[in-house]
């Protein structure tokens, strides 16, 4: 396994200062069966990276496969944006406010 840190970590640290964004092949995340399904069979698992923070299933679509951004909508995954935005990540600078429901 090779994971590598996403070049731009400065901006998403800005964005979202509570992850850690990393790019992998799709195959290394391990994304659920249903999502890998999605995924079209000429694209390589082994090849495709994803930009993402893992453990709290947060994807940088920037930097990820049209394809597999588009197999994680509708998922208990994030896209970053939506996560810094809209999700769990909202809260973080806030106190008080009411978690978001994923």
């Amino acid at each position: 396994m090779s994971y590598k840190t996403c070049p731009d970590w400065p901006a998403l640290m800005e964005l979202a200062p509570d992850l850690q964004f990393k790019h992998m092949t799709v195959r290394d995340a391990q994304l659920p069966f249903e999502v890998v399904g999605q995924i079209r069979s000429s694209l390589s698992l082994e090849d495709v990276e994803i930009c993402c923070d893992v453990e709290h299933h947060v994807v940088n679509a920037a930097h990820t496969h049209p394809e597999v951004v588009a197999a994680l909508e509708g998922t208990h995954w994030f896209e970053v944006n939506e996560w810094a935005t809209t999700g769990p990540g909202a809260d973080a600078g806030s106190s008080g406010a009411a978690p978001h429901a994923a």
